[in-house]
């Protein structure tokens, strides 16, 4: 990671948690180093007995839960039913006190037909009940679950979040007669204890159990992984801690080392999820474990959501980048060589969706498919980047589109610019076309900051 990245994102934690900061222990470089060999150690171990998928960011990849190979697909919707819970886990990254309204993407479903054609008009395959402890609110889940399986059948995979404590035989019997395919336990939350995860087995199609990866907890998770195979468990999900402004203080005093990242994570969180993956690996335990980092959740469904939001906002002559942002190009130039420009794409025969004049005549947007014929000689390459993003309504700051649902419920789709402008000339125009539109590699600074909006890093996260 360049070492201007590495300050940005230092800077970044800093300025999340202010004067706390200082209650974060980070490790020194020498520590950081002997934590990086540690997981090489155990990656090298796994090496060819397990997947890497989605750029090195989850593994084992091998035998996925149904959600999580629909969430890697891009395909996966999380409705968060209602935010109380019944436990007061140290982990959980979110205050947990208040039901509310069923939500998404901060857009509020208070009826299950408005959540199935939001499930309708953006195409997704699969969904999930969170909370909160969405058995708090049973005729709520039951409605939601009923509706969104009556609409899709086995089209749309849908699964639920729970702690387990409410699953009592009769909760999960409605749950299988309402549709429901799979159901995810976190066991953590429930001092680790299996007996609702036995009662699911042979009622909901596929039991699952998702839980933090807790560095303390590794010797017992290591004795309850024979337990949950011979349980009938069918996938075990293993996450990174992440540290936020809720769990700060139960965290802190834990005595982790923490990681400067996009967010802040636990180091040994990860290393503890790597030596149980190993465990399963080691003692064939013939339950599929799957860990699933930060940066994959932060990198991949972040982009998938941007994905999904660009076609209501793109404009033709705009390419969707790999990592899902929308990247504008633009020659800059005198009124006579962006008309000259101009009738060449004409003249080509090229569809005139793909470019066009932009605020001025002495700019000319065009689609990187039209590259060849352009002589950039005469000009200056503009390149812009914008998110695309859902919100419960018009903010008026950033251009948008309003989504209409078959339910007559209304979203926004709002583009937000994101990063600076580049421009560029002469050389830098070609060192651009062959690192993001050809497969050349390079080092250069300029390159450097532009290629987080234009391909995901690959591996897990860096280690300072």
């Amino acid at each position: 990671m360049p070492a201007k990245l590495r300050e940005r994102l230092r800077g970044g934690n800093r300025r999340e948690y202010g004067e706390s900061y200082g209650q974060l222990r980070f490790p020194a470089p020498a520590e950081a180093a002997r934590a990086a060999a540690r997981r090489r150690d155990l990656l090298e171990a796994l090496s060819g007995k397990v997947t890497f998928g989605c750029g090195g960011t989850k593994l084992d990849c091998t035998a996925l839960a149904p959600g999580c190979r629909i969430c890697a697909e891009g395909g996966w919707s999380c409705l968060f039913i209602s935010g109380r819970c019944n436990c007061r886990c140290f982990y959980c990254p979110t205050s947990q006190e208040e039901i509310g309204v069923p939500a998404t993407n901060t857009v509020e479903f208070r009826t299950p037909a408005d959540y199935v054609a939001y499930l309708e008009r953006f195409g997704f395959t699969g969904a999930s009940i969170s909370g909160g402890e969405p058995l708090l609110t049973p005729r709520r889940t039951f409605a939601f679950v009923r509706a969104v399986k009556r609409r899709f059948g086995a089209a749309m995979h849908l699964w639920l979040y729970t702690n387990g404590t409410l699953a009592d035989a009769e909760i999960l019997g409605e749950l299988r007669d309402a549709g429901l395919d799979e159901i995810r336990f976190d066991i953590g939350a429930a001092g680790y204890r299996l007996d609702a995860l036995r009662r699911a087995v042979g009622v909901i199609p596929t039991v699952t159990v998702e839980i933090p990866a807790v560095p303390e907890a590794v010797p017992l998770l290591k004795e309850r992984m024979a337990q949950m195979r011979e349980a009938g468990v069918d996938f075990l999900n293993l996450h990174q801690l992440r540290l936020t402004p809720h769990n700060f203080e139960h965290l802190a005093s834990r005595g982790y080392t923490f990681l400067h990242g996009e967010k802040v994570t636990v180091l040994d969180s990860e290393l503890a999820a790597l030596e149980l993956l190993h465990h399963a690996i080691d003692r064939r335990l013939e339950l599929p474990v799957n860990y699933c980092s930060f940066v994959y959740k932060n990198r991949y469904q972040h982009r998938d959501a941007r994905r999904r939001n660009a076609p209501f906002v793109g404009k033709g002559y705009e390419a969707l980048t790999e990592s899902g942002y929308l990247r504008a190009l633009t020659l800059l130039g005198s009124p006579e060589a962006i008309g000259r420009q101009a009738e060449a794409f004409a003249a080509a025969g090229t569809d005139g969706a793909l470019w066009g004049f932009g605020s001025s005549r002495e700019r000319l947007l065009f689609h990187p498919s039209l590259w060849p014929l352009v002589d950039f000689s005469p000009f200056r390459l503009l390149i812009q980047y914008a998110a695309a993003r859902q919100l419960p309504a018009v903010s008026y700051r950033n251009p948008f589109t309003a989504v209409r649902l078959a339910t007559g419920k209304q979203l926004v789709v709002e583009r937000e610019r994101v990063g600076r402008d580049f421009e560029l000339e002469g050389k830098e125009i070609e060192r651009f076309a062959g690192r993001f539109i050809g497969d050349a590699v390079s080092d250069d600074d300029l390159l450097a900051e532009m290629a987080p909006f234009e391909r995901l890093a690959e591996g897990l996260q860096d280690y300072f």
